[in-house]
C-alpha cells in the first residue's frame, strides 16, 4: 500500500525546503510515522531527520443553485513534514 499520495507544491512548501530543508507530502489519514518515514527513504533515496504530522479538517462549502442551496465539504487529509539531514534534497520536478 502507498502511503504517500503525493507532494504538496505550494509556495510555503517552497519556501521550507529552500530555507530549512524541510519537505511537505500529503499522505494517507491512517498512516504513521515510522510508515512515512521508511517511505520517503525508499522513493527518494535520502535520510529523514525529523517528522511531523497534522490532519487538515475539510472546509464546508455551499453554493446557490437553480434548484436551491447545495451543501457540502472537502474530505479531510493528513500532511507530513520531512526534514531531511544536511546536504540532502528531493527534485520533484527531475522527470517532468
Amino acid at each position: 500500500m502507498a502511503v504517500i499520495v503525493k507532494p504538496l507544491i505550494t509556495e510555503k512548501s517552497n519556501i521550507l525546503s529552500e530555507k530549512v530543508n524541510q519537505y511537505v507530502f500529503i499522505v494517507e489519514l491512517n498512516a504513521t510515522k515510522p510508515e512515512i518515514i521508511s517511505e520517503v527513504e525508499k522513493m527518494y533515496g535520502v535520510d529523514v531527520e525529523g517528522i511531523s504530522t497534522l490532519v487538515v479538517r475539510g472546509k464546508r462549502r455551499m453554493r446557490y443553485t437553480k434548484g436551491g442551496m447545495v451543501t457540502g465539504k472537502k474530505s479531510n487529509y493528513k500532511k507530513a513534514i520531512i526534514t531531511l539531514k544536511e546536504g540532502q534534497e528531493i527534485d520533484f520536478f527531475e522527470s517532468v
